[in-house]
């Protein structure tokens, strides 16, 4: 894979004990150290006017200040240092350049994968919220149909809702925002009857998951309801907010998806956008356990070297069968 990074992004500093810390990107780099094909390529980062195109102005004016101020605590989980308006203006640059790379064709080892940080799927258009500063998939999607693409889909498959770029496109028809993440964790959003509204009605979709979703439950998820969706939107372009806080050994989730199982969503995904002839790039988000964070990583990278994933041969138990069939039967797919 091709992988989108900035050494600015390791200069926002969180401070020695929060979860998102630069460390991040460098267990990622680290653990693909050993890979061969591996390729970084520094994008440009965005300008003011690509922030401003899904949020609004004074919040952007605000943040830019607030760095150049020295930054502080946003809020109790969101930190800034002056060099996070940087770092955070390259990541969402790296978003966009993973966007364009997939609308451009780009496919098999030179997939292309954002690993830029903050990260970004919680910040809505006019505050900063949970780590996030910019929405990276949300600047990235729009830079995208402000390009070549007339629909993109989002598949987020962090443990936490993505209420930002929900938010962002609730209401819009040519985005289609599908979430897997953990019932009753941050931000507490993320519902199965918040399809969207107006012109966006029924193209958002979610899948709120108690404690304990396991690799069939989430693979049943893009197989059974997102795949279904998104064949019928078709949309030009499938980003994947690619959070790895779902794995069973992450700190600060209680879900169980393995390694292996990040594998085999990446084929699903792979060939769901292949499906739908679109372009697919995938955005990082969360992931806070180093090692499990790193190890995922390392094996999406592998699915896209050619390597085949050893699905599940499971059942999902009829607790999770459950909430899939209610959220099909929201978007009138009736039960599976």
């Amino acid at each position: 894979m091709r992988y989108g990074y900035s050494s600015d992004c390791l200069n926002h500093d969180t401070g020695p004990r929060h979860p998102e810390s630069p460390d991040r990107l460098r267990a990622i780099r680290q653990g693909l150290s050993s890979r061969h094909g591996v390729e970084y390529v520094e994008a440009d980062a965005i300008g003011e006017a690509q922030a401003r195109a899904v949020h609004d102005d004074e919040y952007v004016k605000e943040v830019r200040e607030f760095c150049a101020d020295g930054g502080g605590q946003w809020d109790p989980d969101t930190v800034a240092v002056e060099a996070t308006w940087e770092a955070a203006l390259k990541s969402a640059g790296q978003a966009v350049w993973s966007a364009h790379e997939a609308l451009d064709g780009t496919e098999g080892r030179e997939t292309p994968f954002a690993i830029g940080r903050p990260p970004g799927h919680h910040a809505v258009a006019d505050d900063a919220m949970g780590f996030c500063f910019l929405n990276n998939a949300a600047i990235a999607a729009q830079s995208a149909l402000d390009g070549a693409a007339d629909r993109v889909a989002i598949i987020d498959w962090d443990v936490h809702h993505g209420n930002g770029i929900q938010d962002i496109f609730y209401d819009r028809d040519d985005v289609f925002y599908c979430s897997i993440h953990e019932r009753g964790l941050y931000p507490g959003s993320g519902e199965v009857g918040e399809t969207g509204e107006g012109d966006g009605e029924g193209t958002t979709a979610n899948v709120a998951f108690p404690a304990g979703g396991d690799d069939d439950a989430y693979l049943a998820t893009v197989d059974d309801v997102f795949a279904p969706l998104l064949t019928e939107f078709d949309p030009d372009l499938l980003l994947v907010s690619a959070g790895f806080d779902a794995h069973e050994h992450d700190p600060i989730s209680r879900m169980t998806v393995s390694t292996e199982g990040y594998g085999v969503l990446a084929a699903r995904v792979r060939d769901l956008a292949e499906r739908c002839d679109a372009g697919l790039g995938f955005v990082l988000e969360g992931g806070y356990g180093l090692e499990t964070l790193s190890e995922s990583i390392n094996k999406v990278n592998e699915v896209f070297e050619g390597y085949e994933p050893v699905a599940p041969d499971g059942e999902v138990d009829d607790r999770l069968r459950s909430i899939l069939d209610d959220a099909r039967t929201a978007h009138g797919l009736g039960e599976k």
